[in-house]
């Protein structure tokens, strides 16, 4: 989750909100490719959730990566909490899964890349103090009580407020890992074909990425349980937002969505005052109970769009939220499948012409099915493996017409970062089918073998 933001002014004009947004728009030779991934930490001997303290321990991983590899500290409460470097940071999850929030880079070899080397360097760390990391959509064994919390704020806050909402929310915060991708719009009409496009087809990212066929140590009967946590988590901040597809839809209706979703917090001095279930709306006129005649500030509502958690989101660029966590091959191929279908306009309107014709109500069934079934789900005469198909064909299209060579002219194209997808494709098999079956097969029902054949 989001770090605190800062350099904000304060807010003197409603339409300030609308205009950070479009603060954002850049033309296309500006645009960038930000990809996050985040991974389950464990001791090895004993597969259980790294602690925050200790030998072996969420600490111990950062203060290693400061030190080997140049990373600057993030403190909270004299606790160590996230790292930074050359427009990258590493940040914590509420139950200590570990994020890489990468750079705007130009292209998805410097994205894989830059993956590669977090990865080494985390893998170089984690050995020497006997910790493993692993890439899953949800921990396959630990239960709730088993999961530390890290020392951020933020996370005792909505610890709380999760469990008056919903019945996932703390699963979601403690037990699950995504890799999503930023990216950016050039226009407000460039956003808004982007953000329906991201809407409709996140079930097939689902689908394709599905990853976490296991819970609390046995079969759950999902291919993506993360899927089916976050349709059971706040209605006030979730889902597919049927309001995006309506005509005149814009910046400014994104605010107005945003000024409704209950607050959590307002970060001030290093301490995240409680602001749980109140309204922004009040606090744009001074009359927050948190704060009492203070209005907010840029910062502020940069802070409150980082609790927005809908399948796919607007800031001052867009992400693409609707994927498991997954193997370290598979992390290259999630951003190379949306800047295919979205940095190029040819694919992105014939993204768009596939999905057009759908419905609210056909989306959200697609979105229900991928969860469930993966690439085997069926809505309304949509077969999700042809659909699936038909995507990355037009992400396979974008990405050669994009024709961004590797270092050296290596590569000719980012094509390739696609194998991976192709291969799911071909063989009907998500990474869910494929664990399931080692489960019942190879490995005799003992799903403590997934930590050796699947860690980084």
């Amino acid at each position: 989750m989001s770090i605190p933001q800062s350099g904000g002014g304060p807010i003197e004009r409603y339409e300030q909100l609308a205009e950070y947004l479009a603060s954002g728009c850049k033309p296309p030779e500006q645009w960038r490719i930000g990809t996050e991934h985040e991974k389950f930490g464990y001791c090895t001997d004993t597969h259980l959730p790294l602690p925050y303290d200790g030998p072996r321990s969420i600490r111990a991983m950062l203060e290693g990566l400061r030190d080997r590899f140049g990373w600057a500290p993030l403190l909270e409460g004299g606790n160590i909490i996230g790292l930074y470097k050359d427009g990258a940071n590493i940040s914590l999850e509420p139950g200590g899964q570990l994020e890489l929030s990468g750079a705007p880079l130009e292209n998805i070899h410097q994205t894989c890349d830059e993956v590669n080397e977090h990865l080494r360097e985390v893998q170089s760390v984690a050995d020497g103090i006997g910790a493993g990391f692993i890439g899953l959509g949800a921990a396959p064994e630990w239960t709730h009580e088993q999961m530390p919390m890290m020392p951020k704020g933020r996370y005792k806050l909505m610890t709380d407020y999760m469990q008056r909402v919903g019945t996932h929310g703390l699963q979601m915060m403690y037990r699950t890992c995504t890799v999503q991708v930023n990216l950016d719009f050039a226009s407000e009409a460039d956003m808004v074909r982007k953000l329906r496009v991201a809407l409709a087809l996140q079930p097939v990212a689902t689908a394709l990425f599905a990853n976490s066929p296991f819970f609390e140590g046995r079969p759950n009967g999902y291919k993506s349980w993360r899927a089916r946590i976050w349709r059971d988590l706040d209605a006030d901040r979730t889902g597919m937002l049927p309001f995006v597809f309506e005509e005149g839809f814009g910046f400014e209706a994104w605010v107005e969505y945003a000024l409704d979703v209950p607050m959590y917090f307002v970060h001030r001095d290093g301490q995240y005052i409680d602001a749980l279930g109140q309204s922004f709306r009040d606090f744009l006129r001074g009359e927050l109970p948190a704060l009492p005649g203070e209005k907010p500030t840029l910062s502020d509502w940069a802070d409150h769009l980082t609790t927005i958690f809908p399948e796919a989101r607007i800031k001052k660029y867009m992400e693409m939220r609707g994927a498991d966590g997954g193997p370290w091959r598979r992390l290259c191929a999630l951003p190379a499948l949306w800047v295919g279908l979205m940095y190029d306009q040819s694919a992105l309107d014939a993204a768009w012409d596939l999905a057009k014709g759908w419905d609210a109500q056909t989306r959200e069934a697609l979105r229900v099915a991928a969860g469930r079934d993966g690439l085997a789900a069926k809505v309304n005469g949509i077969d999700m493996h042809e659909l699936a198909r038909e995507v990355l064909t037009i992400a396979h299209a974008g990405l050669k017409a994009r024709a961004r060579p590797g270092t050296g002219g290596l590569l000719a194209d980012e094509t390739h970062f696609l194998n991976a997808l192709h291969e799911i494709v071909e063989s009907g098999k998500t990474p869910a089918d494929e664990l399931l079956e080692k489960y019942h097969n190879d490995w005799g029902g003992d799903l403590s073998r997934i930590y050796a054949e699947y860690s980084y």
